[in-house]
């Protein structure tokens, strides 16, 4: 009853009753939301079995124990065949999924409230036990069904048959069986109280659901203006723009230069949407840990000042709400340094269901997948405005994952916002489900713009195009060679810059600041008074000390002295730094300008001889004809053969051709002037296809098609479809489906007081998923102390932390 009463009232949350309406082709009624919710009372009626029973009898009466899902479907193949049971009630309740071709779907769902869909395994009837009566237990239910829910029919059955809406339930269910068996919120009680129980479950649930965040959640009386949410006085560029959608748009696409807003203009765009009650909740996806911890300080300070909910930090492991830190303790217990208890935060399968969270995108997408708790999340998101900041980051793979959640979200009213410095044509023209424009009329298209559902043409902010104009100077070096890379770097160091090196690989990066520090190690970025570079593999407390002293040095307000940061792609989302001059790999385009998004971000003085902002691009020596021809990897471009299938990062050498002849043709790109233009002209199917042709890249990129066409048929073969009927099972590896992502590798918790890289404390380490191929996660972790650094002792397997980062064994490399 606790979870049946938790339901009833999800069922009833104003946005929430918009998305069942949505998934059943019309408004439910007050009777038909009973009906649901009398039908989640029978979602643990497997408990009543003697085989599940006997888990808590004495040890020589335990026989044949059984889960209770899969007893629930026993009872379920037992009540065909006694033609009664529950007193009748559950012949009355069934009823109108009895002509249903599909009936069993709605018991797929019920029995799918722990995360996965189960089945039937074999036909077996209860047995009947001493000193047990199950039958007389289950009347006792039917006479508990009868008077709590007497009102529970259902209209026209043919909204039964929509697979969005069983769907819909079954995550809604195992959201309401989770609040439902919160003991701090349901107290057991063993005796029977069928005059009084019912009321107090429905009081109790109403508590709940607002203890944890799901109702009653604080919003300013006064829908909060862009001053008030930003402290500018009125939005500008691109976010005036927000303010002209519609709030029913379902989906819109902002692109604009790197450090032009866009994540104030995200925050608008919710205020707008949940003052007007078409949302209730805020989902903001970033790229990677490093992006969602500092955006989480900013949404959170900015929550704060209107007097919105507090903002979680969705990373697992790391425990944040709010301006309170969680400590894990034993039981799945979190202590709070607040005292309070913070639901959402705690749990990552719960992450969804804040009213405002901030987090990686992997945690997005698992609802999307055939895998654990996905309907629970995507019954939590669907209140929610989700916002997917960086989406041309992401993948085949992860696009077409991301692209089902989406429709779907939208097909129940759900509203997403993506965001791009630099989307092209092509990605854009998928998510809008329009006609690719040819290279002519996509180069020319509008920038900054904000594209959205229900029209072909953007909006586009007057006079966009001509503020905030930076003319960059691409030169080429034919080298990636980091003691190369480490001279040009110190020259410039000691000509009095802030130097930003991005490398492709960490490796690279590594070697780079190494060839550095051997030579001056004073002008490199500094923590605790010593030489530090910036990429993924640190642990999360560490990666914070990064993030603060790359800030500290590059930053709006860093003073002006010469220092050197080395690092990966971290260094390119989502960090307000400004470089005088910049070092990068060669790479696709639109990440290339993502990177020089933190050239010459600000206004402020330059050192002689960096007044206009140059970015050297590294080049393989032996060009990218040997890289496509040979099958070659080198630093991030190409491609290498593993059982018979493409690997690598930037396998599509075209574009990387095509943006390194950008950079050798042109001796300056206007800044954002020249965005669209450029990312086109290396991404566009036709600019594509000249340079196969030219470069005779047929058999190459012939495979690189391949690889890219198996991935996203991988991805449709994973993806959940909430549009079809209600899977059967899932696929039994959830954790294979899930580190695709490449967000989600394990997580080790450190034995308390150990040390990092930085001679400070850390807790937990997330290594690549790739390296952990064959360790069960049940292994004991140990720390040693050696003069380089750390030993992380794996079972077996024995890492290395240091400055540098995590590193793996030898063999691993």
């Amino acid at each position: 009853m606790d979870v049946a009463a938790v339901l009833e009232q999800l069922v009833q949350h104003p946005v929430i009753a918009v998305r069942l309406a949505r998934a059943a082709g019309r408004a439910l009624t007050q009777a038909e939301c009973q009906w649901l919710a009398a039908f989640a009372f029978l979602h643990d009626i497997g408990k009543l079995s003697p085989r599940f029973q006997a888990k808590a009898w004495p040890q020589n009466r335990r026989r044949d124990l059984r889960s209770h899902l899969a007893e629930g479907w026993r009872w379920l193949d037992g009540l065909h065949k006694r033609g009664e049971a529950m007193d009748g009630a559950a012949h009355e309740l069934l009823q109108p999924l009895i002509p249903l071709e599909d009936g069993l779907a709605w018991f797929r769902a019920l029995f799918a409230h722990h995360g996965r869909p189960t089945q039937l395994e074999n036909s077996a009837n209860w047995p009947s036990v001493a000193g047990y009566d199950w039958c007389a237990e289950e009347n006792h239910m039917g006479e508990a069904l009868h008077a709590w829910f007497g009102d529970a029919a259902w209209g026209d059955p043919e909204a039964l048959t929509r697979p969005p809406l069983i769907h819909l339930f079954a995550g809604l269910l195992a959201l309401a069986d989770w609040i439902g068996s919160d003991e701090r919120a349901f107290s057991h009680e063993l005796t029977l109280d069928i005059d009084g129980y019912a009321a107090r479950a429905r009081k109790r649930a109403i508590t709940a659901l607002r203890r944890v965040g799901m109702t009653d959640t604080a919003w300013p009386d006064t829908p909060p203006d862009f001053e008030a949410l930003t402290g500018f006085h009125r939005p500008h560029g691109v976010q005036a723009l927000i303010g002209e959608l519609p709030t029913t748009t379902a989906l819109a696409i902002l692109e604009a230069e790197t450090g032009s807003g866009k994540t104030e203009a995200a925050l608008w765009h919710f205020a707008r949407l949940r003052s007007a009650g078409s949302v209730d909740a805020l989902y903001f996806a970033v790229p990677t840990r490093a992006a969602a911890w500092q955006l989480f300080k900013r949404v959170e300070c900015i929550m704060r000042r209107i007097g919105g909910p507090e903002t979680i930090l969705a990373v697992p492991g790391q425990l944040q709400a709010g301006e309170a830190e969680g400590v894990r303790l034993p039981g799945f217990e979190v202590r709070w340094d607040d005292g309070r208890e913070h639901w959402a935060a705690e749990h990552a399968t719960r992450f969804l269901a804040a009213p405002v969270a901030v987090g990686t995108i992997d945690q997005v997408l698992i609802a999307g997948l055939q895998a654990k708790h996905a309907h629970l999340r995507g019954a939590a998101l669907s209140r929610s405005l989700l916002v997917i900041d960086e989406v041309h980051a992401s993948d085949t793979y992860m696009n077409r994952i991301a692209r089902t959640l989406v429709r779907d979200h939208m097909a129940l009213g759900g509203q997403a916002l993506l965001m791009s410095a630099t989307l092209g044509s092509v990605e854009r023209a998928e998510w809008l489900s329009q006609s690719l424009p040819g290279l002519e009329q996509a180069r020319h298209s509008a920038y900054p713009a904000l594209w959205h559902s229900g029209s072909d043409e953007p909006l586009q902010a007057e006079g966009a195009n001509s503020a905030g104009v930076k003319t960059v100077r691409p030169r080429l070096e034919p080298t990636m060679d980091p003691s190369r890379c480490a001279r040009l770097a110190l020259e410039a160091a000691h000509s009095g810059a802030r130097v930003l090196v991005i490398r492709n690989t960490v490796d690279q990066a590594v070697a780079t600041w190494q060839a550095i520090c051997d030579v001056a190690p004073q002008l490199c970025l500094q923590v605790e008074g010593q030489p530090a570079l910036h990429h993924s593999r640190f642990a999360a407390e560490d990666r914070r000390r990064l993030d603060a002293a790359v800030e500290r040095a590059f930053g709006k307000g860093a003073p002006a002295r010469p220092v050197i940061a080395v690092g990966t792609q971290t260094l390119e989302q989502s960090l307000d730094i400004d470089a005088d001059i910049l070092m990068t790999d060669l790479c696709p385009m639109d990440v290339l300008l993502q990177r020089i998004g933190r050239l010459h971000r600000h206004e402020r003085p330059r050192p002689a001889g960096f007044e206009q902002p140059v970015v050297h691009i590294l080049c393989p020596e032996s060009g990218l004809d040997a890289l496509a021809r040979n099958q070659h990897f080198e630093n991030g471009l190409g491609a290498w053969q593993s059982q018979g299938v493409l690997c690598g990062i930037y396998m599509d050498l075209r574009i990387i051709e095509a943006t390194r002849r950008l950079a050798e043709t042109r001796e300056c790109w206007c800044i954002p002037e020249h965005n669209r233009e450029l990312v086109e002209l290396a991404t566009h199917p036709e600019a594509l296809d000249a340079i196969d042709v030219e470069m005779g890249w047929q058999t190459y990129t012939q495979a690189v098609v391949a690889t890219t066409l198996a991935e996203d048929q991988h991805a449709r073969m994973l993806v959940l479809q909430r549009t079809a009927p209600f899977p059967e099972r899932f696929p039994d590896a959830d954790e294979t489906v899930q580190t695709r992502l490449g967000a989600l590798g394990p997580l080790w918790e450190l034995p308390p007081d150990t040390l990092g890289a930085f001679g400070l404390p850390v807790s937990r380490l997330a290594p690549p998923a790739h390296w952990c191929k064959g360790l069960s996660g049940e292994e004991m972790i140990s720390v040693t102390t050696t003069n380089n650094g750390l030993t992380i002792n794996v079972g077996e397997r024995h890492f290395t932390y240091d400055r540098a980062g995590l590193k793996p064994p030898i063999r691993e490399h």
